[in-house]
């Protein structure tokens, strides 16, 4: 159960709250569109890898019916070798005439085989030229990916011990906060470009926006005894004085999480 605060006491929190939830957010603009560009990098690699894989494979096969092939080719060969030393010694046309059909059945078998590592030659061919073409795309990728993982990994140890904390220290505050507004302070979060939920009045507007607020009502603001929303944006309001001191405390707490 949140602990309770005076009205003063939740705008205190839930400003810090937002200094907090802003230098999170600071942090992963650093990091910007890196971890979704090393995701689709390596996503990229796994399909190429896939691909280069299969088209391997299918080349390794089609070698192998060229052998087969070759070698169904030595084997007509030969037949009709040996059916030719036969047809010397055939003793009616029956028998010469039955040689004669075997040598032209081999002689088919030896066009169609060599028609058929014709075409497979040509789409080994075909294949490996792809197949260059996605090792060096494939070593491209690679070395971007290394470049890119590089640089996430240098933001990663340089604000990483930071943002665990601050992800702790905005938990630890947002349990100070009752349910309700830190509902309100989250959806307003979601809401808004910047993701500020809470601002305060500078020049006499809310910060960020260009509506006066009306002097009674930041007398009111100043006063600190009722949480006030600008009508314009939603946005809950503080006065400067209040985000001054927040400001300063909280600069010495992020200071303790380097």
């Amino acid at each position: 159960m949140a602990k309770e605060l005076t009205v003063e006491d939740k705008l205190r929190t839930l400003y810090d709250l937002q200094l907090i939830d802003s230098r999170l957010d600071a942090i992963r603009n650093v990091r910007g569109e890196l971890p979704l560009e090393v995701e689709d990098l390596e996503d990229e690699i796994a399909g190429l890898d896939t691909r280069l894989t299969k088209m391997e494979e299918e080349v390794k096969e089609q070698e192998t019916e060229v052998k087969e092939k070759k070698i169904l080719i030595k084997d007509c060969q030969a037949r009709i070798k040996k059916y030719e030393e036969q047809q010397k010694n055939v003793r009616n046309n029956r028998e010469f005439d039955a040689i004669t059909k075997e040598v032209e059945f081999q002689e088919l078998e030896i066009q169609l085989a060599e028609k058929r590592i014709k075409e497979q030659k040509l789409r080994i061919d075909t294949k490996t030229v792809l197949i260059d073409e996605i090792k060096i795309r494939l070593e491209e990728r690679k070395h971007h990916l290394s470049h890119k993982k590089s640089e996430l990994e240098g933001i990663l140890a340089e604000t990483q011990k930071e943002e665990d904390a601050l992800i702790l220290k905005s938990e630890e505050y947002g349990k100070m906060i009752d349910e309700r507004l830190i509902k309100a302070y989250n959806r307003i979060r979601n809401n808004v470009i910047n993701r500020l939920a809470v601002v305060p009045v500078e020049r006499g507007a809310s910060g960020g926006s260009f509506f006066t607020i009306p002097p009674q009502r930041q007398l009111e603001i100043a006063a600190r005894r009722k949480v006030i929303t600008d009508e314009h944006s939603g946005r809950i309001l503080v006065d400067p004085d209040l985000a001054r001191e927040e400001e300063a405390r909280m600069e010495e707490v992020f200071k303790s999480l380097h």
